[in-house]
């Protein structure tokens, strides 16, 4: 082989590997692109799943409250306290397990199907 051949020969492997480390950091770029996106809709999820396990606890808590029989109405502090929320909080998971407040406008909260509206004094509308 003469001196031009190999020179010639080792053009085109120094252009070859050119060619695959070029390649290789694309694919590394594009699979890292991939996989911080999948990461953060994984962590999204479960950041999510946890505060619905944790909105579900809670209104398991506040449906045993508001069924106990013992009480006809409760307080709505003394529900935000048990259930760890702020009284804005707290009436967002009471609507959504079918509760209401008193007309009275006194904060209590009951069950619908135990005080159901129909059962409201027109007098004092």
């Amino acid at each position: 082989m003469t001196e031009q051949e190999i020179s010639l020969l080792a053009a085109k492997i120094v252009g070859d590997t050119k060619f695959w480390i070029a390649l290789v950091g694309v694919v590394g770029v594009v699979a890292g692109s991939l996989l911080n996106l999948v990461g953060s809709f994984a962590l999204e999820w479960f950041k999510r799943k946890f505060q619905r396990d944790m909105d579900c606890a809670r209104r398991k808590i506040l449906l045993q409250m508001l069924n106990d029989e013992a009480f006809q109405w409760r307080n709505l502090s003394t529900l935000a306290a048990v259930i760890g929320c702020d009284e804005e909080q707290t009436k967002n998971h009471l609507i959504a397990i079918g509760a209401r407040g008193s007309e009275k406008n006194d904060g209590k909260w009951g069950l619908i199907t135990r005080y159901p509206l129909s059962e409201i004094e027109r007098a004092n509308a």
